[in-house]
Formats: C-alpha cells, sequence, structure tokens
C-alpha cells in the first residue's frame, strides 16, 4: 500500500469554504470550479493564475456540472437549476422534494449520456430521509433511489455497466449494475466498507479503473481497486475531507475539497486549512468529467 503524507497537498487557491464540494475541472478553460453548500456558492479558479471568481445561488449548491449548451447547471436546495455565470441568474428548471423544507440536495455528478445525478438528504442527517434522483434533456426528473440518508459521491466505471455510489450515513461504498442507454441501475451490493472512525463523502474513478474516496473525519483520501482493498491513502491536512476529482492540464492532478463545518473558533485555529481545496500530484489520471446534455 502507498502512502501520501499531507506535505504533498499543496493548497490549489486562497479561498475557504465552510462546505467545499464538487469539484469538476472544466477542460475549455483550464479552470476547477466548485460550490461552498450552506453559503450557496459556485467558485471558479484558475489555480495557477491564483484567479477565483464566484456566482451567488441565492440557496444552498450541493453540486455543479457543465452544461454542453454553455453555462452550468446545479442541484441547488430547491431542485435542479441552470447557472449563467455572466449574469449571476440562478434558474430553478425542475423543483425536487420542495414540499419538505427539511431536506436539500447534495452531491452529483453527470454519467456519459448526460444525465445529471444528484440526491438529497435532511438538514438534521434523518436516516432515510433523502433519495437519489437524476435529470435528462427533457428536464424530467426520476426518482432513483429513496430511503437514502446522505446522498453523496456517484461515478460509473468506463465500460458503461458498474455505477458507484455512496450513502454516507451507511458507511461503505455501493455499486450497481448499470444500463447506459435507459439510466436503469439494479443489483445493488456493498463494494467498500468505511473505517468507522469516518464517513465516506465525494468519490471519483481514475483511468486505471479504481475509486478515490473522500473521508469526512478522516483526514484522507484512499484509493481502493475493483475488489475493495485500500490501495494508497493520501493523507490531508485537516479531518473534514469532502470531495475529490481529477483537474490539471493531463489530467493527472487530485483536487480534495475540505470543510469547517462545525468547528468552533478554538477547532479553526488549530485547523487553519479546513475548508480549502488542495491539489495533489499523483502521476495518476481520470477521465474528464461529463458535461450535462441539456
Amino acid at each position: 500500500m502507498r502512502r501520501i503524507p499531507a506535505s504533498a497537498a499543496e493548497v490549489a487557491v486562497v479561498i475557504r469554504s465552510e462546505t467545499a464540494e464538487s469539484p469538476v475541472w472544466d477542460v475549455h478553460r483550464q479552470e476547477l470550479i466548485w460550490v461552498d453548500i450552506p453559503a450557496g456558492l459556485i467558485h471558479r479558479a484558475d489555480p495557477d493564475a491564483g484567479t477565483v471568481s464566484t456566482t451567488a445561488v441565492g440557496q444552498p449548491v450541493g453540486a455543479v456540472a457543465l452544461r454542453r449548451g454553455g453555462g452550468l447547471v446545479a442541484a441547488v436546495r430547491d431542485g435542479f437549476a441552470f447557472i449563467d455565470e455572466q449574469t449571476g441568474t440562478a434558474d430553478l428548471v425542475a423543483e425536487v422534494e420542495t414540499e419538505n423544507p427539511a431536506t436539500r440536495m447534495n452531491d452529483g455528478a453527470c454519467d456519459s449520456s448526460g444525465r445529471f445525478w444528484a440526491g438529497t438528504m435532511a438538514y438534521d442527517m434523518s436516516i432515510g430521509a433523502g433519495a437519489l434522483y437524476r435529470i435528462d434533456d427533457t428536464l424530467a426528473v426520476v426518482k432513483v433511489l429513496a430511503g437514502v440518508s446522505v446522498s453523496n459521491g456517484i461515478a460509473w466505471d468506463d465500460e458503461e455497466k458498474l455505477m458507484f455510489y455512496v450513502d454516507s450515513g451507511l458507511g461503505r461504498v455501493d455499486v450497481f449494475d448499470y444500463e447506459p442507454e435507459s439510466g436503469l441501475v439494479s443489483n445493488r451490493r456493498p463494494l467498500i466498507p468505511i473505517p468507522p472512525y469516518a464517513l465516506p463523502d465525494g468519490l471519483a474513478l481514475d483511468d486505471e479503473g479504481l475509486l478515490w474516496v473522500a473521508l469526512w473525519d478522516g483526514s484522507a483520501v484512499h484509493r481502493y481497486n475493483r475488489q475493495g482493498d485500500l490501495d494508497t491513502v493520501v493523507e490531508l491536512p485537516t479531518p473534514q475531507v469532502t470531495s475529490c476529482s481529477f483537474g490539471g492540464p493531463r489530467l493527472d492532478e487530485l483536487f480534495v475539497t475540505s470543510a469547517w463545518a462545525g468547528m468552533d473558533d478554538e477547532q479553526r485555529r488549530h485547523q487553519p486549512l479546513a475548508g480549502a481545496v488542495f491539489r495533489v500530484d499523483l502521476g495518476v489520471s481520470g477521465p474528464r468529467p461529463y458535461d450535462f446534455v441539456g
């Protein structure tokens, strides 16, 4: 097993977020996009130039993806929204669970067909209060899973036969059989048990077919093979690690988001890098993220 020390993780951008999540690399502009969930902010940065721009969504935002037609699609508190970064406007195009003020949208990603998948969770993290949804170019919302506690990381293998999924409340990564044409999933089974001291959060798949899983309260990102065996540990200098994705000109840099949510002033003094976005050069590349077809 390979272990990469926290000293290898450089701070990619100067901005700190209460809960940074959903890092996505824009291959066209060579910039990183990510969200600050409770602040309702979408950030965009050129890590090399040190520039950052921010779009305020006006409500909590759990995940974001690029649209093929331009702009962004986001999973916001009330559902799915189109984001125009030039004007700063957010247009809610499909409502999700608006009848339930106790829940909000959380993490998500696009599949190869351009469908955007994102799930919900209760603000108080009530067990089974959330669900997993997807939306396609018709803007019709489909509920894929019910009884989810904290819908989090999601990814698909390069052969488009498997979908990997995290419900953080279960403390593991699950895998489904996946049908790319229809988007149907079946045969859910546990794949990777996570140590009890941490919770699985966001995840990414690399070009070698291995999974990188961010560990909330684990101060690390773990890489696992398809048998669920631990392959690599990337240590981070802060405990609340939220998600990860590949970026950079060759898509061989791992960008890792983190949070300071729930920390008091004393804890934040001892964790000055909490909420930062980190960059780690691993010598492993990942696929470019898929865009939303709508």
